[in-house]
């Protein structure tokens, strides 16, 4: 056995082993600078008050439990919430308090839009912010009922026709559409600030 071809691919893999856990550590440090510079991905809705992150809010909808036409998309109908989830108490006593919320903190909406399901739309009443305009590119897909990257694609050209408007916008809608758009997932009543011009996002804490 040759030691000296032995020696040399030991010392290969171990600089590639310290180099890969270098830039590890380098990663991790950079997070951390920063979390520390206060650049993180969430933001409470005191500052959001103070300082709007975009002029976008998507908002997921209230809690509702259960499944959509009990797993059977052949029977969902987007004009009869019995085929759908819908809210129950838990969810509706959410959606009232998430509008208090903005109300206590006098955060104004220019243009409310929701989705056409029903647990959507019912959030966006029971928020009490304003008139709400049904919209079809903020649908859910449910098991490709729907066309999701239909409905995706129209939803980013609605986005950018914003890009330059003054008043914010809350826009109602689901798991998959909120996390396609900006990248993150949140629960039900769970609401992410965006920025259209820079494509970037923040959890808004209610906390």
């Amino acid at each position: 056995m040759n030691m000296t071809k032995l020696k040399s691919g030991m010392t290969n893999i171990f600089t590639a082993e310290y180099s890969a856990t270098l830039r590890w550590t380098i990663c991790f440090f950079c997070l951390f600078v920063l979390d520390a510079s206060g650049d993180t991905l969430k933001i409470t809705l005191d500052e959001y008050a103070n300082k709007p992150f975009g002029n976008i809010i998507f908002l997921r909808h209230a809690f509702a439990p259960g499944m959509d036409a009990n797993g059977v998309p052949a029977k969902f109908k987007i004009d009869d919430c019995s085929t759908q989830r819908n809210l129950d108490s838990t969810g509706r006593t959410q959606a009232t308090v998430i509008g208090e919320k903005f109300n206590e903190y006098g955060i104004k909406f220019g243009f409310i839009y929701s989705s056409q399901w029903c647990r959507c739309l019912e959030t966006a009443q029971l928020l009490k912010l304003g008139e709400v305009f049904p919209e079809v590119s903020l649908n859910s897909g449910f098991r490709n009922l729907f066309k999701q990257e239909t409905t995706l694609a129209k939803l980013r050209k609605n986005l950018e026709s914003l890009k330059n408007e003054k008043q914010l916008v809350l826009m109602i809608t689901h798991h998959g559409v909120i996390s396609a758009i900006t990248g993150i997932n949140v629960n039900s009543g769970g609401a992410v600030a965006y920025n259209i011009k820079t494509n970037t996002s923040k959890v808004i804490s209610f906390e």
